[in-house]
């Protein structure tokens, strides 16, 4: 399971309050706790500030890469953005993301031409965000065929099939589910990644409905997941449900973190 962390987000009144008092310290401990608690990503977005998104996106590069080894996820829509973070990050990050929009597309895609950098591609077209599963894949049939016709290695692709809240709609959940075994059954080999904590949106409890979420979005072919590394439950469900999909040979993984009490 791929995960990649969500927390440093601009979004959030904590991250928002940190960058605009240009809080180091604050930032880089959130980076490494979510490293150490096993992201494979660390996400980082500025997109709550519309007309310093470049500034600040290049910033959060430089001070999370100054204390953590692994590759962030660069989160913007704003191909200047990208650009220039890009410039600044040692070694190769992530887009998120990419879509099948028309002109969201033409301005990303030459920033990933050729290349070997890894992309969340949104299953969401010009025509909106796709309602049923059976949407979804068309739309993503049609964002894979591109994506390949542009030299994207479909292994560098994470498919995001779009979560939506199961407050709104009790068939948004089943909905999502099918669209990931959809795309799973695609065997594009490409990764289905999704902003998991999406469907628990307006709900209480929210850590354990994201929990409950992964298990089975697992069971139906996801292999990645933008999540909160922090929740140690949901982290430890992982752990189990690789063991139990035959994705942990041996079970390495999990009695390894056994023996280092990541396991709740």
């Amino acid at each position: 399971m791929i995960i990649i962390g969500e927390l440093i987000n601009s979004t959030r009144k904590k991250i928002k309050q940190a960058i605009d008092e240009q809080d180091v310290k604050y930032i880089q401990d959130l980076a490494v706790r979510q490293e150490e608690a096993g992201a494979d990503y660390i996400d980082v977005n500025s997109g709550a500030y519309v007309h310093d998104e470049v500034k600040y996106l290049v910033w959060l590069v430089k001070i999370v890469q100054e204390v953590v080894n692994k590759p962030l996820a660069l989160d913007s829509p704003n191909p200047k953005a990208l650009e220039e973070a890009m410039k600044v990050h040692e070694g190769t990050p992530m887009i998120n993301s990419i879509s099948a929009e028309k002109e969201r597309y033409e301005k990303i895609i030459p920033l990933l031409k050729g290349t070997a950098t890894p992309v969340v591609a949104l299953c969401m077209s010009d025509e909106g965000m796709p309602e049923t599963a059976e949407d979804r894949l068309e739309v993503a049939k049609r964002l894979l065929d591109d994506l390949d016709k542009d030299d994207v290695k479909m292994s560098d692709v994470f498919l995001d099939p779009l979560i939506k809240p199961v407050s709104v709609n009790g068939e948004y959940g089943p909905q999502a589910l099918d669209a990931i075994e959809m795309l799973s059954d695609l065997g594009s080999g490409c990764h289905i990644t999704s902003g998991l904590s999406n469907i628990s949106f307006g709900l209480p409890h929210r850590a354990l409905l994201n929990q409950a979420f992964i298990v089975l979005a697992m069971g139906r072919g996801m292999d990645s997941a933008i999540v909160d590394p922090l929740d140690q439950k949901k982290m430890s469900l992982v752990k189990a449900a690789e063991v139990i999909l035959n994705l942990d040979p041996y079970a390495m993984k999990y009695l390894k973190a056994a023996r280092a009490g990541k396991l709740v």
